[in-house]
């Protein structure tokens, strides 16, 4: 069983703040481990894994917040189904993706299971994870693809926030404008 493993590292738009992820790619799951140093007003550290079957579907996701003592697990069946905790999390039904406010990583899960092609968008409800507090909601959005392969501009359906990213041949994100780029 062969597998795919790379190491990426974003780096704050405008701050010292830094992203270490490794991401795990073999047969029937997808694993990514990272790290997050998030400077501003409230600077904080976190650790999360974001585990998927082969398909990019999110199982389990795990935050740890550095030095907190904080943990949130999230767990999924991949049909749009979640527990909190061990606990259903009813307005979350029928979300497949995670999307942590803390790392452009996200953005790549639906990217790549949406496989849209250029002129193409699909709208997605996300279980969006806010740090430092680890509130998780149910958030609309939409993606469209600009450029297969190479840009895509994410919109949240819930306010006028919009950004057009850049991503690399492995559907990584190379620039988020104004929050994160490939350090």
């Amino acid at each position: 069983m062969s597998e795919d493993f790379k190491i990426v590292r974003w780096r704050e738009w405008d701050g010292p703040g830094i992203e270490h992820l490794e991401l795990r790619q073999r047969a029937g799951e997808v694993l990514a481990d990272s790290v997050v140093i998030c400077s501003g007003q409230t600077p904080f550290a976190a650790r999360y894994r974001i585990e998927c079957d082969a398909n990019w579907h999110a199982r389990r996701v795990t935050v740890d917040m550095i030095g907190s003592g904080r943990t949130l697990v999230l767990a999924a069946d991949g049909e749009g189904h979640w527990l909190r905790d061990g606990l259903p999390v009813p307005e979350l039904e029928g979300v497949i993706d995670p999307d942590l406010t803390v790392t452009p990583f996200t953005n790549t899960l639906p990217i790549r299971r949406l496989r849209l092609s250029t002129g193409q968008s699909a709208e997605i409800i996300t279980a969006f994870i806010e740090f430092p507090a680890l509130t998780v909601v149910s958030n609309p959005q939409r993606y469209t693809c600009l450029e297969e392969g190479r840009r895509y501009l994410y919109e949240s359906r819930a306010s006028d926030f919009r950004r057009e990213v850049e991503i690399d041949g492995d559907w990584l994100v190379v620039t988020y404008p104004d929050f994160w780029q490939r350090g």
